[in-house]
């Protein structure tokens, strides 16, 4: 099999249903696929409305909320497929956007991961590629400081470069990420577990680096990403109160800092 698709479902079967309905619609002509949705203990009938739509798509259940990179991780280990596509929810299909990273991915030893060009459902382009973070980043991203430094975090966004043109990149979101198995690490995993949310695609891509592993960045692939920043829906002063998905972010941003602290200036 060629690729195998995982997607991670929580009380989003509607996303996921439509965004499995544009995989079938896109040009995939040639490329032999399958899809696995991972349904990470969602509340609202969201496995029988998804099976109900799409039948013939295999869906894992687990029996809890595991997160992100380890839902994605259960859903690579049913995977039969040479290189994984990891798709959000949130993603719809354009045109050849799959067999376009295929066909760019699946000779090059070099390259471990490819992701496409992201587009907000306005058609802007989304900032999809980005530099490396430093320890302040989040501080800028998240709090009013970020306005005294917006060369920095423009420099963080790659909002200096065309976005037309295929090129190597540190870190891409993994809202859309196609993956050679070369990735898989001695657990068989490829996502590190101890993310429950955030950081996930960060860490991968560092990691690919460090394997000798090219990412890159092609827009001639295209995407829908209906992206909502939900950790960043409250005053930066009492998200991390209120709110649980900031907590998160603040805790893998933590992790994320220590476990790669020796590569990090």
């Amino acid at each position: 099999m060629d690729i195998s698709i995982v997607i991670v479902n929580y009380n989003t079967s509607k996303k996921t249903i439509n965004c499995i309905n544009s995989i079938k619609e896109s040009d995939t002509a040639d490329l032999n696929w399958e899809v696995i949705v991972v349904d990470n203990n969602s509340k609202n009938n969201d496995v029988e409305q998804i099976k109900s739509a799409h039948s013939d798509v295999k869906v894992v259940e687990n029996k809890q909320n595991v997160g992100m990179g380890a839902g994605n991780n259960v859903g690579i280990s049913q995977a039969g497929g040479d290189f994984i596509l990891i798709l959000n929810p949130d993603t719809l299909i354009k045109q050849d956007a799959i067999k376009v990273m295929y066909e760019y991915i699946k000779d090059k030893k070099e390259v471990g991961i490819v992701a496409p060009k992201l587009l907000n459902p306005d058609a802007s382009l989304q900032y999809s590629c980005l530099r490396f973070p430093r320890i302040y980043t989040p501080v800028l991203r998240r709090t009013f400081l970020g306005r005294l430094a917006k060369k920095y975090l423009n420099d963080f966004l790659m909002k200096n470069f065309d976005h037309n043109k295929t090129r190597e990149v540190d870190w891409i979101i993994g809202s859309c990420l196609l993956l050679d198995r070369k990735l898989l690490d001695k657990t068989g995993k490829i996502f590190d577990e101890k993310y429950f949310m955030y950081f996930e695609d960060t860490d991968l891509c560092r990691r690919a680096w460090g394997q000798g592993l090219k990412v890159v960045y092609h827009p001639q692939a295209k995407i829908i990403h209906d992206h909502m920043r939900e950790s960043a829906g409250k005053p930066w002063y009492i998200s991390p109160f209120l709110d649980k998905l900031t907590r998160e972010h603040i805790k893998s941003w933590i992790k994320y800092f220590i476990n790669n602290k020796k590569h990090i200036k």
